[in-house]
């Protein structure tokens, strides 16, 4: 038999997804099952985008430039003009969702063996990205205990070695809903500075900073032109999951003529939602805010409620649309996977994200759950009390 290669064995599973077929046989048997597992929001897409792509009368549907069209890269420059950050439509690459621009950066930054740094829990995906780059992660470990704030420079510094190569963080973070400082963020920038490293920022949910707080994207900060690299997506803002449109951003010229490289590589993003992803940027202030008051108000319902049931701990998010809860059991794969198989109320049950698979240090994150508030506040509450019910006579307590 043909052997499998090591990187392909070496492929972490989703802690998101590996759970599908146990929920799928749940629906089978008749049982409803609330999906707190995965980020996909309920918000309907701006109209605008679908709208663009509705009544489109294009008699060709050909190949889109490599690095994004002109004008889309232009008007995305734009918008993050008026974000604060100075960007121009050649700082950016347009890529086929923000999980290509992920790849396109670790292939960019680092070499076979390289090390790149990361805050955890952090998003899945990146252990994924970093094997399929043969990039090593080398975490820095973050807590529950406040609320998963940005750890010590010290704790950073330690870590570095000669081949570590970027700082990669998620801000707002998802799995965790923290939302980095502009003090925390002037810290790492002055790190990288420092030991002349790249720093790596997923901002796909810049729009969702709750409680007055301010997103501070590191394109803002000056003095690190050459170091600075930031993740984009459509998905998340105008929840456009299914458009698979993101961007890689840097004023560093010699790092988006090299992205385009591997952007070439792989042709052209998907002409039609270039099309819907330009027309959501039409998208009026009014959308955000309500979407932000309703994720405001789903959080606060949730944290509430989870904090009701003895022996949950919850960090408490400042933006996305997640939050990690510690569950009073010793495995939450095991235990999301008894909801699914075993357990219900009124014949329904809940899916959740185990956080085991959002951190790479072994034996963390056993004991937690990634839940992500994306169902409308009544579900929420039915849910939490089918995790309340369940917790109650789970055989491994």
């Amino acid at each position: 038999m043909p052997v499998i290669s090591d990187k392909g064995r070496q492929m972490p599973e989703s802690p998101i997804r590996k759970l599908v077929p146990y929920a799928e046989e749940a629906k089978k048997n008749g049982r409803k099952v609330y999906h707190l597992n995965i980020g996909q929001p309920d918000i309907k897409t701006p109209k605008v985008a679908l709208d663009a792509v509705k009544n489109n009368n294009l008699e060709i549907l050909e190949y889109a430039r490599s690095e994004g069209s002109e004008q889309y890269r232009e008007k995305i420059a734009a918008y993050y003009n008026s974000k604060g950050m100075d960007v121009s439509g050649k700082d950016i690459i347009v890529t086929t969702g923000g999980s290509e621009a992920l790849l396109f950066a670790l292939g960019t930054v680092a070499d076979y063996g390289d090390e790149i740094i990361i805050p955890e829990p952090f998003y899945a995906n990146y252990n994924g990205f970093a094997t399929a780059s043969g990039v090593k992660v080398v975490p820095v470990v973050s807590s529950i205990e406040n609320n998963f704030a940005l750890p010590p420079i010290e704790a950073f510094e330690k870590l570095i070695s000669p081949k570590t190569r970027a700082i990669l963080i998620c801000n707002p973070g998802n799995p965790t809903g923290y939302l980095y400082s502009e003090e925390e963020i002037r810290k790492l920038a002055d790190l990288v500075k420092k030991h002349n490293l790249f720093l790596l920022a997923d901002e796909v949910y810049r729009e969702f900073a709750y409680d007055d707080v301010e997103h501070y994207s590191i394109m803002r900060e000056e003095g690190i032109e050459e170091h600075a690299i930031m993740i984009d997506s459509v998905s998340k803002r105008y929840s456009m999951c299914g458009a698979r449109i993101g961007c890689l951003v840097s004023r560093n010229r010699e790092v988006i003529t090299t992205v385009l490289k591997f952007a070439q590589a792989r042709l052209s993003s998907p002409t039609y939602a270039q099309i819907a992803s330009e027309a959501a940027l039409e998208t009026p202030q009014s959308y955000f805010d309500e979407v932000s008051k309703e994720y405001v108000s789903r959080r606060n319902l949730l944290v509430s409620e989870l904090e009701k049931i003895d022996g949950v701990r919850v960090a408490k998010p400042k933006g996305a649309f997640y939050c990690i809860a510690e569950l009073p059991v010793k495995n939450t794969d095991d235990f999301a996977r008894w909801l699914l198989e075993s357990f219900e109320v009124n014949n329904e049950t809940v899916m959740v994200a185990p956080a085991a698979g959002f951190y790479s240090t072994p034996g963390m994150g056993t004991n937690q759950v990634r839940i992500a508030y994306v169902l409308k506040k009544e579900d929420l509450i039915t849910a939490v009390n089918i995790l309340k019910e369940a917790l109650k006579v789970y055989p491994d307590n």
